[in-house]
């Protein structure tokens, strides 16, 4: 399938969603498996499923998946990352994700009829990762309005550096905040916006009540609510590709984040 050049999203300069051909030179050449492996060390990766969205948004996609392009295709059912890789180059997708959820059996999981919906009171689950999405769309620009204008335009994850250097702000100053709670604290550069991820047991366990409140106290840092909250579960996995903007997820420590330009950074070999 070809690019589509009337694409509806704006990005900064240089970003701009990635050819089927491009994936998959990405996952076979570049996808580092054991930067993965590191950044899952502290759970188990048999028990942690993960999933691909084919073409939601990018509208690029294998004719095959036409009918599930919108859809998450759920990945439990594997033996390690490597096995992970081949869904992956099977599906060549816009974009990978992990479940937060921590599982005591991923095979319970599989055989449940609740089909990974409403676990928190399951015996089988132990917990969820903590996170914040600050996305660039969820603050006010001077020129594109707020996340209502850009949604009633139909443009609800396009961003400009205005948009951006402003979640670069808040995630500094969030990440500060949550210094004074958790251990283990994170930053992720989603390809778009900013994750931060908590890596630490006591923000594991927390109820639903807990997350509520917590993603409330921090609503104002432009946070995606149902992501802390617990209600959305899945997350981008670090070191794929999002391929509605060509970039990387990576890393970024918190000290070089006021720095940190998409338009120059994450950029896949394909690019160059």
């Amino acid at each position: 399938m070809r690019l589509n050049y009337n694409f509806k999203y704006r990005f900064p300069n240089g970003m701009r969603p990635s050819k089927l051909e491009e994936r998959k030179r990405f996952y076979q050449e570049e996808f580092d498996v054991n930067e993965v492996l590191k950044w899952l060390k502290h759970r188990s990766i048999l028990n942690t499923a993960f999933a691909v969205i084919v073409g939601r948004h990018s509208n690029i996609f294998l004719p095959e998946y036409k009918d599930i392009k919108n859809k998450a295709v759920i990945i439990d059912e594997h033996k390690g990352l490597d096995d992970v890789l081949e869904y992956i180059l099977q599906y060549l997708p816009e974009g990978v994700y992990y479940d937060r959820n921590v599982y005591k059996d991923i095979r319970l999981c599989q055989r449940c009829k609740k089909g990974y919906r409403d676990c928190w009171d399951c015996k089988n689950f132990l917990g969820q990762e903590l996170a914040f999405d600050i996305d660039p769309e969820n603050v006010d620009c001077p020129y594109h309005g707020s996340i209502e204008d850009k949604m009633r335009r139909g443009e609800g994850l396009s961003f400009c550096m205005i948009e951006f250097k402003k979640v670069r702000k808040l995630t500094a100053k969030l990440y500060e905040e949550l210094e004074n709670e958790f251990k283990g604290i994170k930053i992720i550069f989603s390809g778009r916006g900013l994750h931060i991820h908590v890596h630490d047991k006591k923000a594991t366990i927390l109820d639903k009540e807990e997350r509520g409140e917590l993603a409330k106290k921090y609503s104002s840092y432009a946070i995606d609510e149902w992501v802390t909250n617990g209600e959305m579960r899945l997350i981008r996995l670090p070191y794929s590709l999002n391929g509605l903007v060509s970039r990387i997820c990576l890393p970024v420590n918190v000290d070089e984040i006021l720095g940190f330009d998409p338009r120059k950074m994450a950029i896949p070999s394909f690019l160059l």
